[in-house]
């Protein structure tokens, strides 16, 4: 990694990192490979821009995920209960290789295709309701609900909870500062679910990703109950939030670039490699759908690599061939106010996407 002198560039603009993240990148990229910014909720971070440092640095064992190597002042994540932050976002080996090798067991790439076909049946049925519209908030009617049904069908959790999930998770997404008290609201909310559910899933297993969780093990090593409750937790929330964000993310990429939207359209075999390209571009600028994404970082690299990556690509190519197929005028709405992005830096993902069809 380059021994560059990070350095202080208090002229980043959220709103502008925001809405347009490449320019401010390309912007920093050419000044140097480091920078200490201070994130949209005012703690500070490193920002490193360059590919080959920032895969470096992900492979690095000197930089830590573990919350208790954090300097006063500095970034913590979450604000989380212990029976909630006992995750792998938060672990560096030996304990981050002792559950990732459980859960990998549990986490079978059987298990993720077994859900290729409800996926596009769910799907098919959300396209089915806002099909006679004509125009449509993809985020709300599409991007979120599929990702959800898909995670808690994996988890086992029964339709009658699963609007509460979504409205637990987009409370911690992005906190309304109006109301801080509902992000631990949430917190507790979740807490208290999945104390009841895995309870539940002890006294009847059933065929189920927490079902297989509580049961897994290795030379008699289990998960304890705070790295359970954390692993049902992470899996929920990354599950649900990263596949939002790619879904849309890579919906308006395509409608914001007609003509690489047409090549997919002419040649939907190429489908595949597409969500890799848009899983590593991510937003709305140049886009080369043509080009060899191989050894991108966006689901991260090593040790650190997405368990949940096959489940994913899976849900993301699914909703995308759906969504094309089923709607050849696909285009933005310009009669209402056009995409608003999560005022988030964490995370890069649209609250709104109207498009009409």
């Amino acid at each position: 990694m380059s021994t560059t002198t990070p350095r202080q560039l208090p002229l980043v603009d959220h709103a502008e990192m925001i809405a347009d993240p490449y320019a401010v990148y390309a912007r920093l990229r050419e000044t140097g490979p480091v920078h200490r910014i201070t994130g949209t909720d005012g703690l500070p971070a490193w920002l490193v821009t360059r590919y080959d440092d920032v895969r470096q640095a992900i492979a690095d064992p000197r930089l830590s995920l573990d919350k208790r190597n954090a300097k006063p002042g500095g970034y913590h994540g979450l604000a989380l209960p212990p029976a909630l932050d006992a995750n792998l976002l938060n672990m560096d080996p030996p304990d981050h290789t002792r559950i990732r090798r459980l859960v990998t067991k549990a986490f079978t790439p059987r298990r993720v295709e077994l859900l290729r076909e409800p996926i596009r049946k769910t799907a098919d049925a959300l396209l089915d309701a806002i099909a006679p519209l004509g125009r449509a908030d993809l985020i709300s009617s599409y991007a979120a609900p599929l990702p959800i049904t898909v995670i808690c069908d994996l988890l086992g959790v029964t339709p009658d909870d699963r609007q509460d999930f979504r409205s637990w998770t987009d409370a911690l997404v992005a906190p309304d500062p109006a109301h801080p008290e509902r992000a631990k609201e949430a917190v507790r909310a979740m807490l208290g679910f999945f104390t009841q559910l895995l309870a539940a899933k002890r006294t009847a297993p059933a065929d189920d990703l927490l079902s297989a969780l509580i049961a897994v093990r290795d030379d008699e090593d289990r998960l304890t109950e705070d790295e359970l409750m954390s692993l049902a937790f992470l899996i929920l929330f990354a599950g649900y939030e990263n596949t939002v964000h790619l879904i849309g993310n890579a919906t308006l990429a395509l409608l914001s670039h007609p003509d690489q939207l047409a090549a997919l359209r002419a040649d939907p075999g190429r489908l595949g490699l597409a969500v890799e390209e848009l899983a590593r571009y991510d937003g709305p600028a140049s886009l080369a759908v043509g080009r060899d994404a191989t050894g991108h970082l966006a689901l991260g690299h090593g040790i650190h690599y997405c368990l949940g990556a096959p489940l994913a690509r899976l849900e993301t190519e699914i909703a995308l061939a759906a969504l094309l197929d089923r709607f050849p005028g696909l285009a933005l709405d310009l009669l209402l106010d056009g995409p608003r992005w999560r005022p988030s830096m964490r995370a890069r993902g649209l609250l709104s996407l109207p498009v009409r069809y």
